[in-house]
């Protein structure tokens, strides 16, 4: 089958890129280096000439909520109508877990839009939502950090590793629309600063952090198990600690 992956050449597509190849299907990476822009529509037609299925997972590093929201609706309405003319027969969305429970975020304001626009459209769909990925609390550290100090808020999470959520994409790219959302989370509930600690640990660094959520770029509307998936979720194999080792690893070259 051959698969369109938005944004193919990033880390979540690269993975999805592979896995798919994996499995015997023919994926195509679609990004800025091929000369796509989804937020225009430039070059969306000829990328998306004899694709049967698209796995979008653009993303956009935008921190005001109309920055956001502007830019998953223009990447959303350009990309639909070119699956559209293209006859493309599944659109596969990555999203996150537990978006519809936080208001005051601006990048899951902007993927909320993008859900709607999806189950909206004349495009069969499914939409897989994830938990955070195992790299996110040395993430929000370094988004806080202030010489050997940072940030990191108190924060329940489920967290699971890019390449069980690549696996996932590809799985259900190939398969049949289900036109509904479901969900995937890693193995283990964790805290975000003890990922953190662990984590700049693994990497060697020395940082000390402070659990806060004063100073984070978090909002405490996050606390408790708002960002926990439901008892339905698909359950990832990989575990942190397989994560870590492999950090260490890395580092030990």
């Amino acid at each position: 089958m051959r698969v369109a992956v938005i944004g193919g050449t990033g880390l979540v597509g690269r993975h999805t890129v592979d896995a798919l190849r994996a499995n015997g299907h023919e994926p195509v990476a679609v990004s800025r280096r091929s000369g796509v822009d989804v937020t225009t529509g430039k070059g969306l037609d000829a990328a998306l000439d004899g694709i049967e299925g698209v796995v979008d997972v653009t993303n956009t590093t935008a921190t005001e909520r109309s920055a956001a929201e502007g830019f998953f609706a223009a990447a959303t309405e350009n990309l639909l109508a070119a699956e559209q003319r293209a006859g493309v027969g599944h659109h596969v969305l990555l999203s996150i877990v537990g978006i519809e429970h936080v208001e005051g975020n601006a990048h899951y304001a902007g993927k909320r839009i993008q859900q709607a626009m999806v189950s909206d459209g004349a495009i069969p769909w499914t939409i897989l939502a994830a938990t955070q990925f195992f790299d996110f609390g040395a993430m929000v550290a370094g988004w806080t950090r202030d010489g050997d100090r940072s940030i990191v808020p108190p924060l329940l999470m489920r967290p699971v590793a890019v390449t069980d959520v690549a696996e996932a994409l590809a799985e259900v790219a190939v398969g049949k629309p289900l036109g509904r959302l479901i969900e995937i989370a890693g193995p283990d509930t964790h805290d975000l600063v003890d990922m953190a600690r662990r984590t700049l640990t693994a990497q060697g660094d020395p940082v000390r952090l402070v659990a806060s959520w004063r100073g984070s770029p978090l909002g405490v509307e996050m606390a408790g198990e708002v960002l926990l998936p439901g008892d339905d979720a698909r359950i990832a194999s990989t575990t942190f600690e397989v994560w870590l080792e492999s950090q260490r690893q890395s580092r030990q070259g």
